[in-house]
């Protein structure tokens, strides 16, 4: 059985305040299917950033376009297994992460746009695959995620408001450059 419906949007109370500009960017109630239609026009966008734009910084001591990608790919997989873990009823406190770490060990730079669109996807599928079969209990629980109480409903919008941060930092940023 699917469960397709969240009963609402995330309120204040239910993630850290770091993450209300995320959870605002998104204006829709149906998180499933924006997450869907995002994936598409991502994809899309990604499709026709120029080869010679993935390599490069827009500043010093800044990262690459790849970096920033596999960033959003990481970040993805990480607030989806918070979901996960939180609406299963997991109890323990799951740590936070250094994202400056985990995008200066991840070796983007050598990925082709190519593999980091379809990894894009590919995570993207399973976070709305475990997203679509919440059911409204699931969506309502709590748990604790880098100090701060979370539930899996407002995960799945700070997914989707995070990546739409970044499109805006890649658009004016890396693009506009």
């Amino acid at each position: 059985m699917q469960h397709l419906e969240q009963a609402r949007k995330p309120e204040a109370g239910d993630y850290a305040p770091f993450y209300a500009a995320y959870v605002e960017e998104i204006g829709t109630d149906d998180i499933v299917r924006f997450l869907e239609e995002q994936k598409a026009g991502v994809l899309a966008f990604f499709k026709h950033i120029p080869w010679e734009k993935w390599e490069v910084a827009y500043d010093e001591g800044k990262w690459t376009l790849a970096q920033l990608v596999l960033h959003l790919i990481d970040s993805e997989r990480i607030f989806a297994y918070r979901a996960l873990r939180i609406a299963r009823g997991d109890q323990t406190p799951l740590p936070g992460f250094d994202q400056e770490t985990y995008a200066e060990m991840s070796e983007a730079n050598s990925r082709t746009p190519v593999s980091l669109a379809d990894e894009f996807a590919a995570v993207r599928e399973a976070t709305v695959h475990l997203f679509r079969n919440f059911s409204p209990a699931m969506w309502e629980r709590r748990g604790m995620a880098a100090d701060s109480e979370i539930t899996p409903l407002a995960l799945a919008w700070i997914i989707a408001g995070h990546l739409q941060h970044h499109v805006h930092i890649i658009q004016e940023r890396y693009l506009n450059a």
